[in-house]
């Protein structure tokens, strides 16, 4: 896995972000949330590939009007 400094820190973050929009209960924002169990095997794949960034912010971006 390939690692970058997190701005003016020696903090080092995976060059590859894992995006948790569908991790969650299932049926209350999307159709496609995947449970627990489907959450838990993919952040754990994602650690054992030295992935360390996680995208969990909660928001959609849409485009300027």
């Amino acid at each position: 896995m390939e690692y970058a400094k997190l701005g003016n820190t020696d903090i080092e973050v995976s060059k590859l972000c894992v995006g948790c929009m569908s991790f969650g209960k299932p049926g209350t924002l999307h159709d496609w949330t995947l449970d627990e169990s489907g959450t838990e095997e993919i952040v754990k794949h994602a650690l054992d590939l030295g992935i360390n960034f996680f995208d969990t912010a909660n928001q959609i971006l849409s485009a300027a009007k």
